[in-house]
């Protein structure tokens, strides 16, 4: 157990500080920042190379909606949730953390935002907190079906990493106006502490809508499109 834990601090560790590190420090850097198109990839990157790295280990979920998502679907034992819960917080707490350090290393560093999400004023294109929850739940929905899809039994192996973190990509060119893209609690809560703003005051949304988004893709899923199949993460069970 401890191995899946661990596996599951890094490789949100690692989700954290590389989407969210693009965005505080290579975003907006004068004349080559990568901007929106560049932290979608980022964000991207870090699941699909995590999923490879220790998908095998833990299941490779990352996020706590994920895992209630699997959860639902009979693809996660409900035991270990609240542990995987757990060490997916607080890896991401050490990622915020750490970047934080190394932002603050820049001189005239102010952390703003810090990454972090939000709706009405502190939403990237002002959009309101209905807006907010309807695309976090869409989104986080849509991103459970293709994780349950891509790691169906029904589907050729291996090549679910590349779907799972093409999906993010596209779950973050689409929202990253509206709430800088959350789709996962534990990405939001780590930064959020970091912020100047008042995004641990909005904190309660970006828990909200993805676990119920990706209780809701796994429903969709379950009754209406899957297989019957054994219990797996995104990479496997591990030992």
């Amino acid at each position: 157990m401890m191995r899946k834990l661990f596996a599951e601090f890094f490789g949100t560790f690692w989700l954290v500080f590389g989407g969210c590190g693009a965005a505080v420090l290579a975003a907006g850097y004068p004349e080559l920042g990568i901007g929106f198109v560049g932290v979608s990839f980022a964000f991207g990157l870090t699941v699909l190379t995590m999923a490879y790295a220790v998908g095998g280990i833990s299941g490779g979920h990352f996020n706590p909606a994920v895992s209630l998502g699997l959860a639902v679907a009979k693809r996660f034992s409900w035991s270990e949730l609240v542990p995987y819960w757990a060490a997916q917080v607080v890896g991401a707490f050490a990622a915020a953390g750490t970047l934080f350090v190394i932002a603050s290393g820049a001189d005239g560093f102010a952390p703003g935002g810090f990454a972090s999400n939000g709706f009405g004023e502190l939403s990237p294109g002002g959009y309101s907190m209905q807006a907010a929850l309807l695309i976090e739940i869409v989104l986080t929905a849509g991103f459970l079906i293709v994780i349950l899809g891509s790691t169906s039994s029904k589907v050729p192996g291996g090549f679910a990493p590349i779907a799972i973190g093409l999906a993010l990509t596209l779950i973050h060119l689409i929202s990253i106006p509206v709430t800088n893209t959350s789709v996962n609690p534990a990405r939001s809560t780590g930064v959020a502490f970091y912020a100047e703003t008042a995004a641990v005051g909005q904190l309660w949304l970006f828990w909200v809508a993805p676990l119920i988004g990706g209780a809701i893709g796994a429903l969709i899923w379950s009754f209406l499109l899957a297989p019957d199949e054994s219990l797996e993460g995104i990479g496997g069970e591990g030992e």
